[in-house]
């Protein structure tokens, strides 16, 4: 974007409350990993942030946090982290 800060380009008013979802198989830790990866770009969240939810079957966990977003560039370097992860199978 020639010239354009990301943020200013950004549909968001930063700093801002933006949930992060990311979801995995039940078996792989998923909520210790979301959250050592989200509190690793925002370490001001709090535990009580986050909220897991698991699917019909029992087998996946999607795991919510929501965090105080300061910028495009901090959220952009948080999902590519959690999408690099292995045990992480989307991160929305």
């Amino acid at each position: 974007m020639d010239g354009i800060d990301k943020d200013e380009a950004s549909p968001l008013d930063f700093p801002c409350r933006y949930p992060v979802k990311a979801m995995g198989r039940a078996d792989a830790d998923i909520e210790q990993t979301v959250w050592r990866i989200v509190s690793q770009h925002a370490p001001n969240t709090a535990s009580d942030d986050i909220q897991v939810k698991p699917s019909r079957n029992g087998r996946f966990l999607s795991v919510t946090v929501t965090i105080i977003a300061e910028s495009r560039t901090q959220l952009d370097a948080m999902y590519a982290e959690l999408q690099a992860h292995q045990a992480i199978l989307a991160a929305l």
